[in-house]
């Protein structure tokens, strides 16, 4: 993340009117959820303004870290994805082990492995690196005010829409049952969980020190000190992911289930059809239980809706604190092209592959499920050919600057 110059210093947090505004957006969108729907789900905006804050502050991204790696074998960002999943995996599956947590019914992400999963993933993948975000790097870069990242979350829910038409035949290709690594047990899954994170994390390591002959620096001194930099941020990366798991085991704990963000997508563009004239509804995505009820009711009842809104504002108010909210409506072609096709990719693939990096990868390894780990796979080959697309639509610079593009 950009560091601000001393020449470039933010305002004093009582003279910015980004910042108020921002906070008491958040604020009221809180409240009022919380008082026309339930207190829980106005918790579960407050939880989803406390991510959009720290994947901002964090610059906790998916995007980056695997380009990075791919490109340059520097391994920092993999590592603490590792983290993230180590610390979430210890917290889930006592909870979904006993089916419920604190005397509520819990349930994590487990979903069948098949062919829609792994196209899916792979395409998702791809999409990663043209539209330059995964789906909470997209939800959180453009809180943050990035023009660009707006293109990508439109297109986004255009592709997530589309996936809404043929899903029932994607979900008759073949597929295995849904299975966890949560029926192994408690301590065997654990164990088999970390086992891999610790193998993933010793391969970046042998693989950056062959290629740089030693790990780069944990992390980058502050600038700023104390309260100041808590507030205008940057937090350091394993914070950030040790407070993405406890945040997303606090979502499981109001919710009875994990973090999730792309379904909401679907059900905004779905939306937008019914008030267009459109009858999505006909789909047989749409006449799915949960799918139907979602449909006809306001997305304020919305858990995934109300938590993606909660990030962008969360995310608002973190790039306002630390001086960095400059919307620019200047956007290259060959990029506004890069958002619409990596958009549509994103959409398409995370709605047939059961989730995307949040629903299916984090949640989903999270809960122990084995698509989650076929979904990493696929979508990490798709991001080497994203990788391999980019220079064609974007100036490469020397070392991404926010971990989220």
């Amino acid at each position: 993340m950009a560091q601000v110059t001393a020449t470039e210093q933010p305002r004093p947090l009582h003279q910015s009117p980004i910042v108020w505004g921002s906070a008491g957006l958040l604020l009221v969108a809180i409240l009022m959820v919380g008082s026309a729907i339930s207190v829980t789900q106005g918790a579960l905006m407050l939880v989803g303004g406390a991510l959009g804050l720290v994947l901002y502050h964090a610059a906790f991204g998916f995007t980056s870290a695997w380009r990075v790696f791919i490109l340059e074998r520097r391994g920092r960002g993999l590592r603490a994805q590792m983290v993230l999943l180590a610390v979430a995996v210890v917290l889930f599956f006592p909870a979904l082990s006993a089916g419920t947590l604190f005397d509520h019914p819990v349930r994590g992400f487990v979903s069948p492995i098949g062919v829609s999963v792994m196209v899916g993933a792979f395409m998702f993948g791809i999409g990663m690196q043209l539209g330059g975000g995964c789906a909470s790097g997209t939800l959180f870069t453009a809180g943050g005010g990035n023009a660009r990242m707006v293109v990508t979350l439109l297109f986004f829910i255009v592709g997530s829409v589309l996936a809404t038409i043929n899903f029932d035949w994607w979900s008759s290709l073949p597929a295995f049952q849904p299975t966890s690594l949560v029926e192994l047990g408690i301590g065997p899954g654990i164990a088999t969980s970390l086992a891999l994170f610790a193998a993933i994390a010793a391969l970046t390591v042998v693989l950056e020190r062959r290629r740089h002959g030693k790990l780069e620096a944990a992390a980058v001194p502050a600038e700023r000190r104390g309260t100041a930099r808590w507030l205008r941020g940057p937090w350091p990366l394993l914070f950030g992911a040790v407070a993405l798991a406890l945040l997303n085991f606090a979502t499981l704990a109001l919710s009875g289930k994990p973090w999730g963000i792309t379904s909401a997508f679907a059900l905004w563009g779905a939306k937008g059809l019914q008030v267009m004239g459109g009858d999505p509804g006909q789909w047989a995505y749409w006449q799915q239980p949960g799918n139907a009820s979602a449909l006809s009711q306001s997305i304020w009842h919305d858990i995934n809706s109300v938590m993606n809104i909660g990030i962008v504002l969360g995310a608002m108010l973190a790039a306002a604190l630390a001086g960095r909210f400059r919307p620019s409506l200047r956007i290259p072609a060959r990029s506004l092209a890069a958002c619409v096709i990596g958009g549509v990719l994103l959409g398409y693939g995370a709605r047939i592959a059961f989730g995307c990096n949040i629903g299916a990868y984090f949640s989903g390894i999270a809960s122990g499920s084995l698509h989650g780990w076929v979904w990493m796979v696929f979508a990490f080959a798709g991001n080497m050919v994203g990788v391999k697309l980019r220079p064609f639509f974007f100036d490469q610079p020397a070392r991404p600057a926010v971990s989220g593009c």
